[in-house]
């Protein structure tokens, strides 16, 4: 096996901390894998990978040739891209994942027109209210709500978002406005399991209400829907009902009340490396998403 794909293997081990899922992704054997991996060590004198019947971690040397065999794949990936032509031309599939509601409401329309640009591109999309491993299922683009813990990927701000509470005008006028967060426990609450981990709400002064939801649905859009009935109240992210705010359908309440807001982030591994679908369609959603007026 010669050495470029012996680090290429090599590093899959690394990114992915596991044997058996760096076979599947390579299409090759486990012990093929582990082969690999031996070899590279036997050639180099050094032992990169520890290896435990439940974990796999780098070593003290593993770490610094993993960063070195990342440039060095980098530059060769580079280096073929420009020589296909294809850093002026996006080919193949792209993989796009957000959160349900963003990725529906500002992703796909971002998807769509880049489709309309580069015609012969097609994209895969994997909007989810859960973490994704970028490298495990293939991700080429995320767009991420809140505090980054990825290594190893370039990001770029687009925005923030901040968590609101909501209700429409006529529930106001039946039941008041909640003047301090501790006047949640005299209104109705509609929540979703997805935002609502903890029956804990943390407000910007460093204070904490209990509340009781007397509807919890499955998605967000049960309990914007039970607010935007009249029926109670819901805490959601500003972003997710930004057209019922500027038709008058919801209004947000205890605002000088809420936590810091959270970034937005639209993310991808291979940095300035990245194959020109990946460029192409992270300057188009970065320049869409920092326009949008409800992130900034």
């Amino acid at each position: 096996m010669d050495r470029w794909q012996a680090m290429r293997i090599f590093a899959k081990v690394a990114e992915t901390a596991s044997f058996a899922q760096t076979a599947r992704l390579l299409h090759m054997s486990p012990p093929a894998v582990t082969r690999a991996v031996a070899a590279l060590e036997e050639t180099i004198g050094a032992r990169l990978l520890i290896r435990t019947t439940r974990s796999v971690k780098l070593t003290e040397a593993g770490s610094r040739y993993y960063e070195d065999c990342r440039r060095i794949l980098s530059d060769i990936a580079e280096a073929e891209s420009a020589a296909a032509g294809s850093n002026a031309t996006p080919s193949g599939t792209l993989a796009v994942t957000a959160s349900v509601l963003f990725g529906r409401m500002h992703v796909l329309p971002i998807v769509t027109d880049y489709l309309d640009t580069y015609p012969t591109m097609a994209a895969r999309t994997l909007f989810v209210d859960r973490p994704v491993s970028i490298v495990e299922e293939g991700i080429d683009v995320a767009i991420r709500i809140g505090h980054l813990t990825d290594s190893g990927v370039t990001a770029a701000r687009v925005g923030s978002v901040r968590h609101v509470i909501c209700g429409a005008p006529d529930y106001f006028a039946r039941h008041g406005v909640p003047a301090k967060p501790a006047d949640l426990k005299r209104h109705r609450i509609a929540v979703s399991t997805g935002a609502f981990a903890s029956p804990e709400w943390r407000f910007g002064r460093n204070e904490r209400v209990v509340v009781h939801p007397a509807l919890v649905g499955n998605t967000n859009e049960v309990s914007i829907g039970a607010a935007r009935s009249g029926w109670g109240l819901a805490r959601v992210l500003n972003y997710q009902i930004g057209p019922d705010l500027r038709d008058g359908r919801l209004q947000i309440v205890l605002a000088d009340y809420e936590e810091a807001p959270l970034p937005v982030h639209v993310l991808y591994p291979e940095g300035r490396h990245a194959p020109a679908k990946v460029r192409t369609f992270v300057d188009l959603a970065v320049s869409r998403l920092r326009a949008n007026r409800t992130l900034n």
